[in-house]
């Protein structure tokens, strides 16, 4: 991988990791037309550019990883704990769900059902607008509704928003809640893979790794800020709309 390929997947992974339009896919698609394997070193890099990624968000809400936050935290680790207890579990049997082909549909399907919650939803005064409000049964719902990123394609992002819209949640709030759980989630798993890949480092090209992981962080802050911005002023049918579209070139690809 030289410099030039790992700035632009720096940019997808920072830009695409936290939207509902998973990163998944484009990672597959930006792959394939720059001719990158989807082999070890390939996975030690992505490994690299979630952390940035992590650091971004754990930047933006760093307001919220305080003692003074621990009930948050609290709710925020039972919303883990159904993804944790599952994913052990089923660790083979999910590793065995990814091909293109479902990435594709799961990108449709994802964006059909972000169209139909948004044609039903309605914010209410008795919906949750600060994240701390949160109760431990709505963290639990959103934590059960995280377990359908275990398909590939259908963004983890996408499912915990999902999850906190139809558990109370207005928009910005489930938003919240998806972030701040993205920390835990996605520093575990990106330990995992540094463990199990961390003899990939060894020979790789550490600048093409650098400015790589500079370039996900930075894009990654940038697109949270304008997102959270744009989640308060308009709803989720665009990228209902987009997931629909990306699925269907997705489709053709294949």
């Amino acid at each position: 991988m030289d410099i030039f390929q790992a700035i632009i997947i720096g940019i997808i992974e920072g830009f695409t990791e936290f939207l509902p339009i998973s990163s998944t896919g484009h990672m597959i698609v930006a792959s394939q037309f720059m001719g990158l394997p989807q082999d070890a070193a390939m996975k030690a890099y992505e490994v690299i550019i979630q952390f940035a990624a992590i650091l971004a968000v754990m930047l933006i809400y760093k307001e919220k990883i305080t003692f003074k936050q621990i009930d948050l935290w609290m709710k925020l680790i039972a919303a883990f704990l159904p993804l944790a207890v599952m994913g052990f579990i089923f660790k083979d049997q999910i590793k065995a769900l990814f091909s293109v082909e479902i990435v594709a549909w799961m990108f449709i399907i994802g964006g059909i059902i972000f169209l139909i919650i948004e044609y039903f939803y309605k914010e209410q005064p008795h919906h949750i607008r600060n994240v701390e409000e949160t109760s431990y049964a709505q963290a639990l719902w959103i934590g059960f509704a995280q377990l359908f990123s275990f398909i590939p394609g259908t963004s983890r992002s996408g499912a915990t928003i999902i999850g906190g819209m139809l558990a109370g949640l207005d928009r910005k709030a489930s938003s919240d809640f998806s972030f701040l759980l993205a920390i835990p989630v996605m520093s575990i798993v990106a330990l995992y893979d540094l463990i199990k890949h961390y003899e990939q480092f060894t020979g790789i090209n550490y600048s093409a790794f650098a400015i790589g992981f500079i370039v996900a962080f930075v894009v990654a802050y940038i697109t949270v800020k304008l997102f959270l911005h744009f989640i308060q002023k308009f709803s989720f049918v665009p990228f209902g709309i987009y997931r629909i579209i990306f699925g269907i070139i997705l489709l053709i690809i294949i």
